[in-house]
């Protein structure tokens, strides 16, 4: 009887719900009329047209939803839409030109402190900051695309940034040209998937204080910085592209005090480093892919407990690079195309160990003007002759199983 009741009660209120039409061709003509208009649960759909309202509030749950792109502009005045209900969809519409300011940060789409929120299929294009999840929860930003077009980091505000929240999902979403393509700070049990950040001045992603999230099957391409992760535990990385992240200070991913993660079946290509660790613990880095950066992974001597094992390295200038004599991190069976050993017992891995840490990387990492005289003979002579009689190099910074041949990752 009671499974009965619940039904009746849904149908109940299906029926009761409405739909509005707003536009040029229906009788309201005014975004802001149709809100006030409607009622909790009802659809709200906005026809094709310019629409100049100022700030535009959602206050109660609806759908709200967008036929042809209408266009909702700020006029670089105010904030465009402002979600103030839970359970708001927002669907189907262009959000343009935001207000600019560092106090209040306006956006085009925020979210104030609620619950179940859906923004999808929409472009939001020139706001200062694109998609602003403020200490909400259980909420979706999906298949957006948000172009921001500002050249200076301190005029320019990210494209989706969440603060204070937990069980976000951000998924398929295109971010180019913003400060940081995402922004997460103090945001819990959320992940990231299928998202492409490019050319963003800052990072592609940046966040900071932020336990137990998931980053799965994303591109971060020619981005500032490219990704940096912070002040965070229990971190998962799969399936991450990070590409063409070039600059004195910049890698494919920044990694600092970052704890009980782990880092699976990424692709680090053309980057200055592909991975820079400082004040890392416990984590295991695996079945990644190295290819054409600078260095391929530089690891600070405040890293401990790391694993790097099963990855490969290919075509880097430096495979590997710390800044001291102290290792307390483990390399185990990762192939090296630097590698010059052999395997008699055709077991796969090669019967002497591999020092992936160069002298010559140990020089520039204490004398980065050295990088002059990379590819000299003088160079080529130290290399090997401290391959043969090790002496500045850490004995146990080594691959004691190195592969024979890459892994098919």
């Amino acid at each position: 009887m009671k499974y009965f009741l619940i039904i009746f009660l849904f149908f109940s209120l299906s029926l009761k719900a409405a739909t509005i039409h707003v536009g040029k061709k229906h009788a309201i003509k005014s975004v802001k009329r149709g809100i006030t208009l409607a009622k909790v649960g009802d659809t709200l759909i906005v026809h094709g047209g310019w629409y100049k309202e100022g700030n535009i509030i959602i206050d109660k749950k609806i759908v709200f939803l967008g036929k042809d792109l209408p266009v909702l502009d700020g006029e670089k005045k105010h904030e465009v839409l402002s979600i103030h209900a839970d359970s708001v969809v927002v669907d189907g519409f262009k959000i343009i030109r935001s207000a600019y300011a560092t106090i209040t940060d306006p956006c085009g789409i925020k979210v104030y402190n609620k619950s179940h929120v859906l923004i999808q299929n929409n472009v939001l294009d020139d706001n200062f900051f694109g998609i602003y999840l403020q200490n909400s929860q259980n909420c979706i930003i999906k298949n957006n695309t948000l172009k921001a077009y500002g050249k200076e980091e301190q005029k320019l505000g990210n494209g989706i940034h969440c603060w204070k929240s937990k069980d976000i999902l951000i998924i398929a979403n295109r971010i180019d040209g913003h400060r940081d393509g995402i922004y997460f700070e103090f945001v819990t049990n959320s992940v990231i998937w299928r998202n492409i950040a490019n050319n963003n001045i800052r990072y592609g992603l940046h966040f900071m204080f932020s336990n137990d999230d998931a980053y799965i099957t994303n591109v971060f391409k020619n981005n500032g910085a490219g990704v940096a992760v912070m002040f965070t535990k229990n971190v998962k990385m799969f399936n991450n592209y990070f590409e063409e992240n070039w600059g004195d200070s910049a890698y494919g991913l920044l990694l600092k005090e970052i704890a009980d993660s782990y880092i699976f079946n990424n692709r680090f290509a053309r980057n200055t480093s592909g991975i820079y660790m400082e004040g890392t613990s416990r984590i295991k880095v695996e079945k990644n892919s190295f290819e054409s950066n600078g260095w391929g992974m530089k690891i600070q001597a405040s890293c401990m407990e790391n694993e790097i094992v099963n990855n490969n390295f290919l075509k880097n200038t430096f495979d590997i690079s710390t800044n001291g004599s102290l290792v307390l991190n483990t390399f185990n069976e990762n192939y090296w195309d630097k590698y010059e050993g052999y395997d008699l017992d055709k077991d796969g891995m090669g019967d002497v160990p591999y020092h992936p840490l160069s002298l010559f990387a140990v020089l520039t990492e204490n004398t980065p003007s050295a990088m002059l005289l990379y590819r000299s003979f003088m160079i080529t002579l130290l290399d090997k002759s401290e391959k043969v009689l090790p002496s500045i190099t850490p004995d146990n910074f080594v691959d004691n199983k190195p592969l024979m041949k890459s892994l098919p990752l």
